[in-house]
């Protein structure tokens, strides 16, 4: 298993997020949190990439306890974590952003395959690679910033609402796109709001109401469950 989240209870302050959730991720997997707005389910992630530290649960990456560790060591063993609103630095260059994401030592001597796999990911990229990443579409950024994370060598990929404000011709070729990711070896960790585009990629899926997991399964057997029809896809 590559992570387990077992029992955490997250706090901000004295308001408690999350109680005693749990879910892991395979290697290799397409897993994905979904619930409402203000579930917890970006709370969830920031307690696996360390920029929130459970009070009580552990959490496991390769069988190692990492819920104690800064967020700067969890990335070295080998998770990325792209947060909402991609965080770019807008007057640097496309390919300059994507060159910031191969610093740590595993990744420097790739750097240059790395760099022409992520333009292979996003032809586009390399259309603009010398272009500020301010002046992009808000799709086009969301492409660097995945295209970042990538470019260190990630075990585990965190992608949280990748395909907020984006247009739905953009999203399809997004989903498209961390589908083949995990195809190529890099395990996925998905919060996204569209439940149905989620539910369909996802190997499984765990619905999180009210900083609580109350429902998990394989992505299509959750997406057919008429409960989460109900309440998040307007069916019934």
């Amino acid at each position: 298993m590559l992570l387990e989240v077992d029992g955490i209870d997250v706090y901000y302050g004295d308001v408690q997020a999350l109680w005693g959730v749990s879910f892991r991720v395979e290697r290799g997997e397409k897993v994905a949190l979904v619930g409402a707005n203000g579930a917890g389910k970006t709370t969830a992630l920031r307690a696996v990439s360390g920029l929130l530290h459970p009070r009580r649960g552990r959490v496991l990456f390769g069988g190692r306890p990492i819920e104690r560790m800064t967020a700067h060591r969890v990335t070295d063993l080998g998770i990325a974590h792209i947060p909402e609103g991609r965080q770019l630095f807008p007057l640097m260059s496309v390919e300059e952003n994507l060159l910031a994401g191969s610093y740590l030592p595993r990744a420097r001597p790739h750097r240059r395959a790395n760099l022409e796999r992520v333009y292979t990911l996003f032809p586009r990229l390399a259309e603009r690679r010398r272009q500020d990443a301010g002046t992009l579409s808000g799709g086009e950024q969301q492409m660097v910033a995945i295209g970042r994370a990538l470019m260190s060598e990630p075990a585990l990929l965190i992608l949280d609402e990748p395909s907020l404000g984006l247009a739905p011709v953009l999203v399809q070729e997004l989903f498209r796109v961390i589908q083949r990711i995990a195809r190529d070896g890099t395990t996925v960790l998905l919060v996204e709001q569209n439940v149905h585009q989620a539910l369909t990629v996802a190997d499984r899926a765990y619905v999180l109401e009210n900083g609580r997991v109350v429902m998990e399964g394989a992505g299509r057997e959750l997406l057919a469950h008429p409960g989460v029809q109900a309440a998040y896809l307007g069916v019934g």
